[in-house]
């Protein structure tokens, strides 16, 4: 019924408000497939994924030109010399380790604060050390990870003390922490 006469509507109307009906119905498969096709075509303009890409260093001498850019024509990429052309020099981490380490609670049982020594052994100072603490449970089970980032250097030859650092939010039922070196810079 048709609200402005009063009387039936005809029948190319309802064969509108059928095809409508039908056109609304369709909607969310034709959503769904072009979610798809465009998910399909992003992927696939990615570069072949999960392998790591290797950068390759070279060093200029004097006499040499040097090249800016990409050179094709000239030179080759070859990874089993890679490892010939950059020096092997030890990690600055190597030359670092953790003498004494102890935690405690704080801010109401939730915060761990790690009191411990670093004694530097390299023949340079280091600073910005990224240590990782492993709490786990009375039964030895493992709770939490946490790390943190010593912005201060520690000397060379030396050792340094860093007291009640704030390591992070643990679980109330941590017991034990058991912290390590994960990096360092070299000064």
């Amino acid at each position: 019924m048709s609200l402005a006469s009063g009387r039936f509507s005809s029948e190319p109307e309802r064969m509108t408000a059928s095809h409508f009906r039908v056109g609304i119905g369709w909607l969310p498969i034709v959503v769904i497939v072009g979610i798809g096709t465009w998910l399909l075509f992003s992927y696939a303009s990615k570069p072949a994924g999960g392998k790591p890409l290797q950068l390759a260093t070279a060093a200029a001498t004097q006499a040499s030109p040097v090249t800016v850019g990409l050179a094709k024509d000239h030179l080759s990429f070859d990874p089993a010399t890679a490892e010939a052309i950059t020096p092997e020099q030890p990690a600055p981490v190597d030359g670092l380790k953790i003498s004494s380490q102890s935690w405690r609670r704080g801010g109401l049982g939730s915060n761990a604060f790690v009191t411990m020594t670093l004694r530097n052994a390299n023949d340079y100072a280091v600073k910005n050390i990224e240590i990782s603490c492993a709490f786990t449970r009375p039964d030895g089970s493992h709770l939490t990870d946490r790390t943190r980032l010593i912005h201060d250097a520690v000397n060379m030859k030396s050792r340094k003390t860093f007291a009640r650092m704030h390591v992070g939010f643990v679980n109330v039922n941590a017991s034990k922490a058991k912290c390590s070196l994960l990096a360092a810079s070299h000064i």
